[in-house]
């Protein structure tokens, strides 16, 4: 039976990067990666565009966006924080650019690109890969993992790193082994759900704009005349409901309520504006067209995509007379600009999901190390561990910057 220094099970980006930088220390490193490569779920990020990280480079502020738990990771972003990310790839011959809301893309390229640096620095580091490897069982004794028994043969280490992921894009071969190990090891688990997922909707009329992106807009979640969450910038509707990054990031705030009873979006097409002053335009529009067909004021207020719906939520007959449109009436339609009601009545699961939410938790980690509490020579990195964030590259940095510190915590320590 062959023997590592490290043996690191996951080959995402939180394992590449535990492995190649452990290797880089000069142990011996094996990675097992149950696909036939490494990275099918990175190769799906950002619509296969791969959004990298976010470029806030402060730690605290980027801590603050994965709220109460969010202080834990300021020893890994120190560490391995987002200019070393920027400059990791970058050195390696990818440059990235910045987006709207901090999103880092590669500049020319796509996840395909960001792939083969990785797939280079596991070579160029030394890791031992071996790929289409699942491991079976994981054998332990006197309060440390031994061996590990996969399909491809046994393998003994004097340390281990986890970094099996979440449950999120099960075709990518996400099953959630990794939890079930920590848990039969007996680490705490936070009941994994899925998260940034889009949600779903009782109007069936979502399908008619589902090739068309809201921008610019605000939506809030509502439960019981209490508004739950809110948020603005960019969404779009789909077949059955309505996705996008403002979405996504309230997803998990839905899912929640939900779980209380019945959820309402209410989106306001005008959030720069008041609803008096929004009132006042259209008093003034409606003026300024008196003798039109109500459908031709429209065209001054929204995409054409949405007229046709507009018009027949508001009420009122396209060929009516702008000056023959009531007080009521108008009051409609003010409220399908400001507020426009929208009736939850789901989410998606894993197979849409962007990552898992829940996983180890914090409290059997020593996220000084990424150190088990639990098992004196496990380690964890990566989407398994109880931290989520929002969209724009947040969750992909978690992943570099445990897999960073797990790597070298283990080699080093």
């Amino acid at each position: 039976m062959k023997h590592y220094d490290i043996i690191i099970i996951g080959g995402g980006p939180a394992g590449i990067f535990a492995a190649g930088f452990a290797a880089q220390q000069g142990v011996s490193v094996l990675l097992l990666e149950k696909n036939r490569r490494c990275g099918a779920k990175l190769l799906l990020s950002g619509k296969g565009r791969c959004n990298v990280t976010n470029a806030e480079e402060d730690p605290r502020k980027l801590s603050e966006a994965f709220g109460r738990n969010g202080k834990t990771l300021l020893t890994a972003l120190y560490t391995f924080g987002v200019p070393d990310t920027i400059s990791f790839f970058e050195q390696r011959g990818l440059p990235l650019k910045t987006e709207r809301g901090g999103r880092v893309f590669p500049e020319r390229g796509n996840a395909g690109d960001v792939q083969k640096v990785l797939d280079h620095f596991i070579t160029e580091s030394g890791v031992e890969l071996i790929t289409s490897c699942t491991v079976c069982k994981l054998q332990s004794a006197e309060n440390k993992l031994t061996i590990v028994e996969t399909t491809a043969g046994s393998f003994s280490a004097s340390k281990f790193i986890l970094a099996t992921g979440g449950l999120s894009y099960p075709e990518t071969g996400c099953t959630g082994d990794g939890y079930r190990w920590a848990k039969q090891s007996g680490h705490l688990l936070v009941t994994p759900e899925p998260a940034l997922v889009p949600i779903h909707l009782s109007e069936n009329w979502t399908s008619e704009l589902c090739d068309f992106n809201l921008k610019n807009i605000e939506i809030s979640v509502r439960q019981n005349n209490q508004t739950v969450a809110r948020r603005f910038g960019e969404a779009f509707f789909t077949r059955t409901g309505i996705g996008g990054p403002i979405i996504l990031d309230m997803s998990a705030q839905v899912r929640d309520a939900l779980k209380q009873g019945n959820v309402e979006l209410l989106i306001d097409l005008k959030p720069a504006v008041t609803t008096e002053l929004f009132d006042k335009r259209l008093q003034r529009e409606l003026a300024s067209h008196s003798n039109k067909d109500f459908r031709k004021l429209l065209k001054n207020l929204l995409p054409q995509a949405m007229i046709p719906l507009f018009i027949r939520l508001s009420g009122i007959s396209p060929e009516k007379k702008c000056h023959s449109v009531t007080k009521a009436e108008r009051t409609q339609l003010l409220s399908l600009f400001k507020g426009l009601v929208l009736t939850v009545s789901g989410v998606d699961g894993y197979k849409k999901a962007i990552i898992t939410s829940g996983g180890v938790s914090l409290q059997d980690i020593d996220m000084r190390t990424m150190h088990s509490k639990k098992i004196s020579n496990l380690y964890f990195a990566g989407e398994m561990i109880d931290l989520d964030g929002p969209t724009g590259g947040y969750n992909l940095q978690v992943c570099w910057s445990t897999g960073y510190l797990a790597g070298t915590s283990a080699a080093t320590g």
